[in-house]
């Protein structure tokens, strides 16, 4: 998602934010005029995170430690027409960590958290990875397709949840070391990859995959004016529309890589033009499909990518 996307994602308003404030205020009596109960403390460490790619990491390192609240967490949920609500605002002003991609990607979360009072502290996976736009480019902000990133962001996570309960400090590193070994061997995979099809020419409908699909020595042969357009929202030229599809007719490509997540006409003609041409295509989304988790995820992915390419 760009940042201009991200910027079409619903502020809260301030009517939203006196609607909280009033159901707080309804805890202090009960429905028959008595005091309420005053709810349990939970020892377990708050952790807010915007989509829950970030927030099952969180998990996998704070394990029954944790208790994480992913904003965007249903995998039929279009990222970027997302829009954010009072029970966000709610659940940022109690975490002790906050976990957001940045780049633009989830810019709501910063929005909430300067409304909200909160005095979390705020794990930037962009900031954390270091990277950059290119020149004259734009940055890629999907950086969880990059395994580096998400080795960093793990530690990153460990030490900010060792701050917060430091009695379990080592546990967390510890949980943090053994989800980075898992991970390099994603890394092996993709140099798997890499060996057997490095120049290969790959599609894609938008950058998701593209820290995925280079680390694997393939080569994006997109008409960039064609997934700008589509992350954009915008409408695709019946020029740029044309070149794309000549990509599959001509056999530029070996695969395409498909954000099923945010698909539409323009996107649907280049999977239509691609099994036309029998070139496999190798379905990505942004958020996590129901029933796995980060590491099953993308172990799909790479093998699904490895499976077209072999074809």
């Amino acid at each position: 998602m760009s940042p201009s996307q991200s910027r079409r994602l619903a502020l809260i308003t301030g009517a939203s934010l006196a609607l909280l404030t009033g159901c707080g205020s309804s805890s202090d009596s009960g429905g028959d005029g008595s005091a309420a109960q005053a709810p349990v403390a939970s020892s377990k460490i708050a952790v807010v995170a915007s989509t829950n790619v970030w927030g099952d990491i969180v998990e996998q390192i704070g394990g029954t430690k944790v208790d994480v609240t992913s904003i965007i967490s249903d995998p039929d949920q279009d990222p970027h027409s997302y829009e954010a609500n009072t029970q966000n605002q709610l659940a940022l002003s109690k975490a002790k960590v906050v976990v957001e991609n940045g780049g633009g990607y989830d810019d709501f979360v910063d929005r909430m958290l300067k409304t909200s009072g909160s005095s979390a502290e705020v794990i930037n996976a962009v900031k954390v990875s270091g990277k950059t736009a290119p020149k004259g480019g734009e940055l890629n902000e999907h950086v969880w397709y990059d395994f580096p990133t998400v080795a960093k962001i793990a530690d990153s996570i460990a030490a900010s949840l060792g701050k917060a309960d430091s009695a379990d400090a080592a546990v967390f590193t510890k949980n943090a070391d053994a989800f980075k070994v898992k991970l390099q061997a994603l890394e092996t995979k993709e140099a798997a990859i890499k060996k057997d099809h490095a120049g290969e020419g790959i599609a894609i409908t938008e950058p998701v995959p593209l820290y995925l699909t280079t680390a694997s020595g393939l080569v994006n042969k997109t008409p960039a004016a064609f997934s700008e357009a589509i992350e954009e929202g915008d409408d695709v030229s019946p020029r740029v529309l044309q070149a794309t599809l000549a990509v599959f007719s001509d056999k530029q490509v070996a695969a395409l890589v498909y954000n099923e997540q945010t698909s539409g006409p323009q996107t649907e003609k280049s999977k239509a033009a691609a099994e036309a041409a029998g070139i496999p295509v190798v379905p990505v989304t942004e958020t996590l499909p129901a029933g796995k988790d980060y590491l099953g995820w993308m172990t799909s992915n790479v093998d699904a990518l490895a499976s077209a390419l072999a074809k």
